[in-house]
């Protein structure tokens, strides 16, 4: 055989490596990467949207890779949680290829968004019965359990008989295998949004679930997903992405006076901003990453993508008019364009940073991809491989 022949047959060898496999633990790597993805029904196409981007950016460097091929964890609540299934569930037994990429989530939102959130009357409680939702969760992942997703997953989900949160993760099934659910059973207990839809009851290993919207554990799950990290992976160091569904404006004035109980019972039902804010707001959890980035980790691995002046017109989780679903798609469009922007967590007023948040996607689509290849390089040369360089010297030795 020709030393060129050789050659080529080594690089083609070398190179194939990295094509469709799987992203080795971050042992063989130097960070840890989490994707994280809020709660927020329909708006859900706003971080689609942003997610379309990226994707679109790391299929440029190699086009047989997905989301989950660089993240070590997606996390996910409510709608953040469905997604965070379609992007890491398998297509098919034995497939390393995802249920969806972020350009068809936005289109399955759109698609059966209506349908999901069809009133059958006009008073209800729940306003949806969920039906369609739950035959479509079913129907797309089948009998996938949480040990088969193509990378890790944290999805918090509130167990509301028990009246404590339940987090599904993958690094707990090691020590609690009776989290070893249903995908569909997960997906269908973290976006149960109480006034919504349904609450999510079913057994799993003789535990019984009674599961409502995620978002009463975490709305924003970037934090539960950089502290199940910190447990299972040590010093490492983390690259997060957080992404949002939005938020109008805040308005400063919107808390009023409590008093003592019995104020309190004519205070809540003309109060339900405060009950949203309490339950669904992630102020808390940009305050407690501020100890982490930069605390423990470096500033510029944390990336939160929200739009801070969401259109109050926009603001409904279950608003499926065509219209609303093409604006929300135009929303996270618009993001792409504005500056990044990091939250004063003394003031709890976004500021902006010197790019914009496309120009910040290709910087860390560059550091996933960078850590990805330095990670199967690892592996392969554990196995006993050469180095590319070296191969080449060796032939043309």
């Amino acid at each position: 055989m020709s030393p060129f022949l050789l050659f080529a047959l080594m690089l083609f060898s070398q190179l194939m490596v990295g094509l469709n496999t799987p992203l080795p633990p971050p042992s063989y790597g130097d960070h840890v990467s989490i994707l994280s993805i809020d709660g927020g029904g329909i708006k859900g196409i706003i971080p689609a949207t942003v997610l379309d981007y990226l994707d679109k950016a790391l299929k440029a460097k190699d086009p047989t890779t997905s989301l989950a091929d660089y993240f070590d964890v997606i996390s996910g609540t409510s709608t953040g949680g469905l997604m965070t299934l379609m992007l890491a569930a398998p297509n098919s037994s034995h497939s390393r290829q995802p249920l969806f990429t972020p350009s068809e989530v936005v289109q399955f939102y759109k698609k059966n968004g209506p349908e999901i959130f069809r009133r059958q009357h006009l008073i209800t409680c729940p306003r949806y019965d969920g039906e369609f939702l739950k035959r479509k969760t079913v129907e797309l992942l089948r009998e996938t359990r949480l040990n088969e997703t193509l990378t890790n997953v944290v999805i918090p989900t509130f167990d509301e008989k028990k009246i404590q949160p339940v987090i599904f993760s993958n690094y707990k099934l090691k020590t609690e295998s009776y989290l070893n659910a249903k995908l569909s059973d997960i997906g269908l207990g973290t976006s149960a949004a109480p006034t919504y839809l349904p609450n999510h009851e079913f057994e799993n290993d003789g535990v019984r679930f009674d599961l409502i919207d995620g978002a009463f554990a975490a709305n924003n799950p970037a934090l539960v997903a950089v502290s199940e990290v910190i447990q299972n992976n040590g010093q490492k160091e983390i690259l997060l992405l957080s992404l949002g569904t939005g938020i109008p404006k805040p308005n400063k004035e919107k808390l009023g006076n409590i008093f003592d109980g019995v104020c309190q019972l004519s205070w809540l039902p003309f109060h339900t901003d405060v009950i949203s804010e309490a339950a669904y707001s992630t102020d808390m959890t940009h305050y407690y990453l501020a100890t982490i980035f930069p605390g423990l980790l470096p500033d510029k691995n944390y990336l939160r993508i929200e739009e801070y002046n969401l259109p109050p017109s926009l603001n409904e989780m279950d608003n499926t008019d065509k219209k609303n679903m093409d604006n929300l798609e135009k929303v996270g469009k618009g993001l792409l364009t504005q500056k990044v922007k990091r939250m004063n967590v003394n003031s709890f007023e976004p500021f902006e940073l010197d790019q914009t948040n496309s120009q910040a996607l290709d910087t860390l689509a560059e550091k996933v991809f960078a850590e990805r290849q330095l990670r199967l390089k690892r592996k392969y040369m554990e196995k006993g491989g050469r180095p590319l360089l070296e191969t080449v010297q060796v032939l043309s030795g």
